[in-house]
């Protein structure tokens, strides 16, 4: 979605700059970048702070911040800085499109500085800022960055923070693939086998594998020492706060494998989870099997596998009872989500293969066909970093970055069958 908004304080300064000029007064327009939801540290070892309102630490002389935003025109555009109130001065250093501008912050009251003429590219813009020299404490802190022009400006940046999108932007563009299943049967297995390429696997990404109706099941990146295998149930009591939930209403763990933590999750949807230390690797393939199935009371239970090709083993990760359910396999899908704001600026990738669905009396179903969605940031195109549908036999799904290729949300997308279903003895699943 793209809006227009004219600043009234920006197009007085305008007015009073250019008033030499009546043709460019009379069509000016002026458009504000907030840099809560669209700024970025890109370099530093320290990690400075980046609240609703913009740039609020900058302390380090190695700390750089980048700030993206899409134009679908190219156009020559003044740009100002929107500064917080700073008692020391400083020197920063400013670079857009090639073009680099050094700026002096004199000490005094919240500001606009202005930093020249900038040519805007058609496409993902970058505006990195570094710092040179400062006297106190800060470089600057930076509220916005405010773009004049003569023409319309209809830029595409988290434009808002209702409902948190700040944080939901800089997260970046959460996107799904749900893989068509038939009605009329009744399935209890999902096969699924998952692919990240080397150096797309920042931290905080979840590439999610086998996911169904009332929860999830994939790989993570927590941090640069640990990864882990995360499969998680909802809880039927909807809530966000896990100690809400009634005992009727809790999931309940039937069992689980050697070394998984187990216990409660809350903040999006609440249930029970289960989780793995693992150090799986960037360009290994890893297979995923799991169960839903009712267990004739009012109740269904869950249950998920993992498949290291080192290994060759399946390995128990849990199972749950989730009671209020009765319910088989509902949903196969899977999706790709960064869950730090602080690394949404970094690429991601996954890829998707040799999926199956085994129903309820051992038939195996190939699965071939799969619906492209994304969050509520991709849908009001406020991050168009993201991609996902078919490709070489595989199915993937593409975020961050702030690339310039994407893909139609509600795509249908096919891939060539395989023929083959995997050859797993369900007698021996520990």
């Amino acid at each position: 979605m793209k809006t227009r908004i004219s600043l009234l304080f920006l197009t007085v300064l305008a007015l009073i700059q250019f008033s030499a000029n009546p043709l460019f007064s009379q069509s000016f327009q002026a458009l504000s970048i907030p840099l809560g939801g669209n700024a970025f540290q890109s370099q530093g070892a320290k990690q400075e702070k980046i609240s609703t309102d913009g740039i609020a630490s900058w302390t380090e002389k190695d700390s750089e911040f980048s700030v993206y935003f899409k134009s679908s025109i190219r156009d020559s555009l003044t740009l100002n800085l929107a500064l917080m109130a700073q008692s020391h001065a400083s020197t920063i250093a400013l670079e857009l499109n090639g073009k680099s501008q050094v700026l002096e912050i004199n000490p005094g009251q919240a500001r606009i500085v202005s930093a020249g003429k900038f040519q805007i590219i058609e496409g993902y813009n970058t505006l990195r800022l570094n710092g040179l020299e400062k006297s106190g404490d800060n470089f600057a802190k930076i509220k916005s960055i405010e773009l004049l022009g003569e023409t319309n400006l209809e830029f595409d940046f988290v434009k808002d923070n209702e409902n948190n999108r700040f944080y939901w932007g800089r997260r970046g563009p959460s996107v799904h693939l749900t893989y068509q299943l038939p009605e009329d049967r009744d399935f209890q297995w999902f096969y699924n086998e998952v692919t990240v390429p080397q150096g797309l696997d920042p931290i905080g990404s979840y590439f999610m594998a086998n996911g169904f109706a009332e929860g999830y099941f994939g790989i993570q990146v927590n941090s640069a020492q640990e990864r882990r295998i995360l499969f998680s149930v909802w809880s039927p009591f909807k809530t966000d706060n896990p100690k809400e939930i009634p005992e009727a209403e809790k999931i309940k763990l039937l069992k689980k494998g050697e070394r998984v933590y187990t216990g409660e999750f809350g903040n999006e949807g609440s249930g029970g989870q289960s989780y793995l230390v693992y150090p799986w690797k960037a360009g290994e393939t890893y297979s995923f099997l799991n169960s839903v199935k009712p267990d004739g009371q009012g109740n269904t239970i869950y249950t998920a596998y993992f498949k290291d090709p080192e290994l060759g083993e399946w390995i128990l990760i849990a199972s749950f009872l989730r009671p209020k359910t009765d319910t088989w396999y509902q949903r196969p899908h899977s999706f790709l989500e960064n869950f730090i704001p602080e690394s949404g600026h970094l690429e991601r990738t996954a890829r998707y293969a040799n999926q199956w669905a085994r129903d309820r009396e051992g038939n195996w179903l190939e699965l071939t066909e799969a619906k492209f969605t994304g969050d509520d940031i991709a849908r009001r195109g406020y991050r168009q970093d993201f991609e996902g549908g078919a490709k070489s036999a595989q199915f993937y799904l593409r975020n961050g970055g702030f690339f310039n290729r994407s893909e139609a949300l509600n795509s249908l997308h096919k891939r060539p069958a395989v023929g083959k279903h995997p050859e797993i003895d369900f007698s021996k699943l520990p």
